[in-house]
């Protein structure tokens, strides 16, 4: 049996859980709310204040999406309760983060300002014009985004300027040397 798929999913009051005929783990909780769409070989229960997920059978295939999905509803019980973030930076002469509306305005070096349309379910917060910390309750889709700003200017190894992640490491490289 999966390791991963066989321990239960907890979840305290302030979130709901429920498991539709369609087979879908709905999670309701103070942040959002998200619902993981299950494989037809893996069923879902909720009993006392947990998820338990089994399989029709032992087929590798099955083995792998009971882990996985156990893991998609853990992430959803975290992301409405708790919720998931990313912290990014920019470093560079004069770049920068302004937030307009539902539209994130960033300078990074180039001719013209880049606009990102911040989608719905993230929150975007700019502290000092030069650290962003995106937030939102789909860990997927935080993830995706901060990917996203984070492809406008990605971080180069001679000056370490672009846009990077809070907790990530620029491995620098010598520039070039004057021979004689």
């Amino acid at each position: 049996m999966s390791r991963i798929g066989r321990a239960p999913v907890f979840f305290d009051d302030k979130v709901q859980v429920t498991v539709t005929p369609n087979n879908e783990v709905v999670v309701k909780g103070g942040k959002d709310t998200e619902t993981v769409k299950l494989q037809p070989t893996i069923k879902a229960r909720v009993e006392n204040g947990q998820v338990v997920l089994t399989r029709e059978n032992d087929e590798p295939k099955n083995r792998a999406f009971h882990g996985l999905y156990r893991a998609l509803i853990q992430n959803a019980v975290t992301g409405v309760s708790k919720g998931w973030s990313k912290d990014l930076e920019l470093n560079g002469v004069g770049y920068r983060a302004n937030i307009k509306g539902k539209v994130l305005e960033l300078n990074l070096g180039y001719s013209h300002p880049i606009n990102f349309d911040i989608p719905a379910g993230i929150e975007i917060t700019v502290d000092k014009q030069t650290k962003l910390s995106v937030k939102g309750a789909n860990k997927e889709l935080v993830g995706q985004v901060a990917a996203k700003i984070r492809d406008f200017r990605p971080p180069e190894p001679y000056l370490g300027k672009g846009v990077k992640y809070a907790d990530e490491y620029i491995k620098r490289k010598a520039g070039k040397s004057a021979s004689k």
